[in-house]
């Protein structure tokens, strides 16, 4: 049934599968609160299109990555594969409980998610379990947990979405990776146009939604060079460097009025991910990846406009430094 299931899985877009037994997992995590009879958890991973990032990298379109890399693969792709094997396994009489991403609903009452607009977001005092996609991925021997919390794989480094299956077959387990892809390089850091990524790794998700939505203006061509004009310290948001609590992110998002979202909340991301296109760049440089393309990713310097393409001059002649 496991072979049926990884034959059904790539004929639906899936590129790759792996089984977890549930003992595998801590008898209070949470996928025994979602499915106490779980035996077997099932994860799946889509390639996001390298191409779909190619646009912020050239600065020309910025809505092929959130369209097509995030919205489609999160409502259209994903989903219909989870019904379609689902199905599969409930025709051989077995439960199956499919797990996509709850973007809007967090556990926690600080809690954000980049990808959509944070006032369509519920937080706090909500019962529905939410697991962490991307241990379990790891726990599905699917790939590795990079040094910025993304799940790395040897064909597509950071490019790819998880969704995941419950059931109560028991199905033949793969083996946990061994990490091998990530060196703690610190490229994914560098990377982040708004500083989000911290010495630890952790990704301070508020101040990575205000520039994911395109805070950092030397990244961002659809900015005036006027932009948030009530704030301080607006050179240092435009540069990435002012200091960001959840509060401000909220206000800075208010005056993103750039370019439009996608729909079903979605946030376009003007940065595109950059955290990982910065680790992928640097996997391909080492030549660790096994997916090959024709042209490396990166062909030439990050663009950038100057700083000084913000500063205000007032009327007595002096410029806002």
């Amino acid at each position: 049934m496991k072979k049926e299931l990884f034959e059904l899985a790539k004929t639906c877009g899936a590129d790759l599968m792996g089984v977890a037994p549930a003992a595998r997992f801590a008898p209070d995590h949470k996928i025994f609160r979602i499915y106490p009879q779980v035996k077997s958890v099932i994860g799946f991973v889509f390639r996001c299109l390298r191409g779909s990032y190619r646009g912020t990298e050239e600065g020309t379109t910025y809505y092929q990555y959130t369209t097509m890399s995030v919205e489609n693969m999160e409502e259209t792709v994903m989903p219909v594969a989870l019904v379609r094997l689902a199905n599969l396994l409930e025709s051989h009489g077995y439960t199956a409980v499919p797990q996509r991403r709850h973007q809007t609903i967090m556990e926690s009452t600080d809690g954000m998610n980049p990808e959509v607009a944070y006032d369509a977001i519920t937080r706090g005092r909500v019962e529905e379990p939410q697991f962490d996609f991307v241990d379990a991925a790891v726990q599905c021997g699917l790939g590795e947990k990079g040094f910025h919390g993304a799940l790395l794989t040897d064909a597509f480094g950071p490019f790819q979405r998880l969704c995941f299956i419950l059931t109560d077959a028991e199905l033949p387990s793969d083996p946990v990776v061994t990490p091998h892809l990530c060196d703690r390089c610190g490229e994914c850091a560098k990377g982040c146009p708004g500083h989000c990524v911290g010495a630890d790794g952790k990704i301070d998700d508020w101040r990575c939604a205000a520039y994911y939505n395109g805070a950092n203006g030397q990244k961002n061509p659809f900015m005036p060079p006027e932009a948030f004009p009530d704030f301080p310290d607006r050179l240092k948001i435009i540069a990435g460097e002012a200091e960001v609590t959840p509060e401000k992110a909220r206000k800075i998002m208010d005056e993103i009025y750039f370019y439009p979202p996608a729909q079903h909340a979605y946030q376009c991301s003007i940065c595109g991910r950059a955290c990982d296109v910065a680790c992928y760049c640097h996997l391909e440089e080492k030549g660790v990846l096994t997916k090959k393309f024709k042209t490396p990713f990166r062909y030439r310097p990050e663009w950038k406009f100057p700083l000084s393409d913000f500063e205000r001059s007032d009327a007595d002649g002096s410029t806002e430094l």
